[in-house]
């Protein structure tokens, strides 16, 4: 299969797993999203890459996704018409939550860093 229908699939997948998840599963206090999906060429099998970030832990999520995979399965299934339905594998994609920490870490560098002094008016920095 060419890597160009692969990416499509990919996508197509992302969207209708990203959007089953969304209006079947309460989450509460947490953002869950569907990251990116990888299916093997036979379209056999998929891996599906969650990101958590909230009060739940990103195992319970991934472990609960895996427990409810073969009604998510059959709900692609009837949405996206393909030769062999992949058997969905979820794991964890802890890049949103690298993302929130980096934000985090610079707010806190910016309100814990000293200000500079303020130059008086018409003079600039000598090291400019």
């Amino acid at each position: 299969m060419p890597t160009h229908r692969l990416d499509k699939v990919n996508e197509l997948l992302k969207r209708e797993i990203g959007s089953f998840v969304q209006r079947n599963f309460d989450w509460p206090g947490t953002i869950v999203s569907i990251q990116d999906v990888e299916v093997t060429e036979d379209l056999r099998e998929a891996r599906v890459w969650v990101g958590v970030v909230g009060k739940l832990s990103a195992e319970s999520v991934v472990e609960k996704l895996n427990r409810q995979k073969g009604g998510i399965q059959s709900a692609v299934a009837r949405r996206v018409v393909l030769r062999n339905t992949p058997r969905l594998s979820f794991r964890h994609d802890d890049s949103a939550q690298r993302g929130v920490d980096m934000v985090n870490l610079l707010d806190d560098i910016e309100n814990n860093l000293p200000k500079a002094p303020r130059l008086p008016e018409g003079e600039s920095d000598p090291e400019i």
